[in-house]
């Protein structure tokens, strides 16, 4: 039941009941606010509501930053969720030619982790409901927010009818379409910026394979360890692996070569030729139903600033930045955000079980300093993600790339010191971003997935000035080789920051 009555501990309303609403209702909770989690859609974890997830179907891939940002909030949670994923070392290359090749993410064997998108949205908000403070409303969209009065209108599917919400402070997790960006839009100056890249994408499935003689468990029909990539330079195929040996399977082109798979022929032709290794895994009848039956989606990415207004509202995850895949971080991404707002407010000395004020000075400070100091990081890890799809397609197979990844590696072993992630959590339930001029060569790959103590706007910094240290090395690579050139590297890397 939605009362208009206010009780001496303020109300927190959370917009979107994904993991990033989940996480965000158990943080603020955990401070002292009431919490009210209102879901436009049904409740996910009833058996009505999983046949129309499927739909939906794209693993996440969680790691050490969203690993992280669990852990500082719940880590009963994280110690769970790291049961049940399936760790994936590196990328498996899978040329035309049916050559598969391996590149492994990180030098110490860290990895990414696939995981089941309704497991982890069940689980944490299961999580979520069972903090004593935290409630949820599902079938209730938000229709219009006043900010100033501190009213939310909302509208239930089972009757239709209208209800006005009050409350103190709103969080808004509600995905790329936010409304509560949109009314946010209505009250303050937001720059923003939304781009659509000529690219869509559609979900295939591999099926498990054939149960062995042993045990009679079904088997994976490709590595399980490793995020499968078919790259053919404008377009790509991914697969992720499941807990029930299957493979989710994306495909990512652009808008008019889809256009094109427009028969039955035209799209078996076009996974022979360009997919031949992945087809017969597949099964041709299935593919052709999953291009029947799945949708067929955009990409996006969106920009925003400010995230705030006054001490009102606060926009996280998708709705404050949503971001092509490429990099897999937008959960990773939405997660952190909610531990560097934990952060901040607790920095700021937010006590929502303080008598209630016209406004609240330590809440608008917090949130101001939520919108500034988060800002670059975000454009940063949009704009990376934009770049690391013309990585994922096409530069894994070229020269150029495996170069540099070579020299990235040698560099990396000989100037830095292993950093394991369990020895950041304590510091990282502290500070946002404890490292902030990391030392030692890092690889951007391994800043932006398994350095949560290095902010993506410093993992950018980072990066841009490493590769002018091989700009200035990359005549050595020609003459002499990667092994020489790394000792060049090092040369003019010393000389560089030794001057920095």
């Amino acid at each position: 039941m939605m009362s208009s009555d206010k009780s001496s501990t303020r109300k927190a309303v959370v917009v979107g009941a994904g993991p990033v609403g989940c996480l965000a209702a158990i943080c603020l909770a955990k401070i002292g606010w009431t919490v009210e989690i209102y879901e436009g859609r049904p409740d996910m974890r009833l058996p009505s509501s999983k046949a129309a997830a499927q739909q939906r179907s794209i693993n996440l891939a969680i790691s050490s930053r969203g690993i992280a940002a669990i852990e500082a909030i719940h880590p009963s949670a994280a110690e769970r969720f790291l049961n049940a994923v399936i760790p994936m070392r590196g990328r498996m290359i899978h040329h035309v030619t049916g050559r598969q090749e391996s590149q492994s993410y990180d030098r110490d064997g860290k990895c990414i982790n696939s995981i089941g998108r309704a497991f982890m949205n069940e689980d944490l908000l299961t999580e979520a409901l069972a903090v004593p403070n935290v409630s949820a409303f599902f079938e209730h969209k938000v229709v219009s927010l006043d900010f100033d009065r501190g009213i939310m209108v909302v509208r239930s599917s089972t009757d239709n009818e209208n209800t006005e919400v009050p409350f103190d402070f709103c969080v808004g997790a509600d995905g790329a379409y936010s409304i509560v960006r949109r009314q946010l839009m209505r009250v303050v100056r937001m720059d923003y910026q939304q781009e659509y890249i000529p690219h869509d994408y559609l979900e295939l499935k591999m099926p498990a394979g054939p149960p062995t003689s042993a045990s009679g468990e079904p088997t994976f029909l490709l590595d399980p360890n490793h995020l499968h990539i078919w790259p053919r330079h404008t377009f790509m195929l991914i697969a992720l692996p499941n807990k029930d040996k299957t493979f989710t399977c994306t495909l990512f082109a652009p808008t008019a070569e889809f256009d094109r798979l427009d028969t039955l022929e035209t799209i078996i032709h076009f996974f022979n030729t360009h997919f031949p290794d992945a087809l017969p895994l597949i099964g041709e009848e299935a593919l052709l139903e999953d291009f029947k039956r799945n949708p067929r989606s955009p990409l996006m990415s969106i920009k925003a600033r400010p995230y705030h207004y006054k001490d009102r509202v606060v926009i996280i995850g998708d709705a404050a930045h949503a971001m092509v895949p490429f990099y897999g971080q937008g959960l990773n991404c939405g997660l952190e955000d909610v531990r560097v707002l934990d952060i901040i407010l607790r920095a700021e000395g937010v006590d929502p079980t303080a008598p209630a004020a016209k406004e609240d000075t330590r809440l608008l400070g917090a949130l101001a300093r939520y919108s500034d100091s988060r800002h670059a990081d975000l454009v940063s890890i949009c704009e990376l993600a934009m770049d690391n799809y013309v990585e994922m397609r096409h530069s894994v197979v070229t020269p150029a790339y495996h170069i540099r990844h070579a020299l990235d590696n040698i560099l990396y072993f000989l100037t830095a010191r292993t950093v394991t992630p369990s020895a950041l959590i304590p510091s990282l339930s502290r500070e946002p971003f404890p490292s902030r001029s990391p030392a030692g060569w890092l690889p951007l790959y391994t800043m932006v997935t398994f350095r949560p103590d290095i902010s993506y706007s410093t993992a950018r910094r980072k990066m841009t000035r490493q590769r002018r240290v091989l700009e200035y090395a990359g005549w050595v690579t020609a003459a002499m080789g990667v092994s020489l050139a790394s000792v060049a590297a090092i040369s003019v890397w010393r000389r560089l920051y030794d001057r920095g």
